[in-house]
């Protein structure tokens, strides 16, 4: 049996990212044939996470904490990425993937389809800078559609671009790592090798949970 999975990050009593959390949630509730069952936003309380499982008509909820927002040390992962268009809880091999770089000193694994290409990592959407623009892998190579991701392309002056990238095409950048949960956070290594920083990162990351009132 399926099951859908979402993520909420609630900040200062509220869940920011809600809509963009909703769409994604119809769409691949829509996708996979799932009835989804009426679920409201959280609200209140102290910093954390929220996780819905959602199967055939019925939810289930679970908090955790936040997570650490230090930058992270990716390892690149000899496993091929799989496609993950849907964010459900059968992800074995994703969590294979970043037990596998634990060992040798990574945070997590950054996957590469057959051909290469960067594609995600297996928890957060990463990006990187050319100059002033701000880049991900495309859609198309099959990564998880991720809430932070679409956050940043409202954030990002210019948006997000989808730009293909290979491996080695990505030394001596800065990158970016993002996710609903934890938002924001830089990328301190790749493979052993320091990753240098960027003030635009942190500029994005000061203004990523700021919405509007309703």
């Amino acid at each position: 049996m399926t099951t859908l999975v979402e993520t909420v990050r609630v900040h200062e009593g509220r869940a920011p990212l809600w809509p963009l959390h909703r769409a994604r949630l119809e769409a691949s509730a829509a996708a996979l044939g799932l009835a989804l069952p009426v679920v409201e936003p959280p609200q209140g309380g102290d910093d954390r996470v929220v996780r819905y499982a959602i199967t055939a008509g019925a939810v289930t909820i679970t908090e955790r904490d936040v997570g650490s927002s230090e930058p992270i040390r990716l390892i690149t992962s000899p496993a091929p990425h799989r496609g993950y268009p849907h964010k459900i809880d059968d992800r074995g091999w994703l969590t294979a993937a970043r037990h596998g770089v634990l060992p040798v000193g990574g945070d997590d694994a950054l996957l590469l389809d057959a051909a290469g290409r960067v594609v995600e990592s297996t928890i957060w959407a990463i990006g990187w800078w050319d100059g002033e623009r701000l880049c991900f892998p495309p859609l198309s190579l099959g990564g998880l559609p991720s809430v932070g991701r679409y956050r940043l392309d409202e954030v990002a002056r210019g948006g997000v671009h989808d730009v293909t990238m290979y491996r080695e095409g990505l030394g001596w950048r800065a990158l970016v790592a993002c996710n609903a949960a934890r938002g924001i956070v830089p990328v301190g290594t790749l493979d052993g090798e320091d990753v240098p920083g960027n003030q635009r990162t942190a500029a994005l990351a000061a203004r990523f949970w700021r919405r509007a009132p309703a």
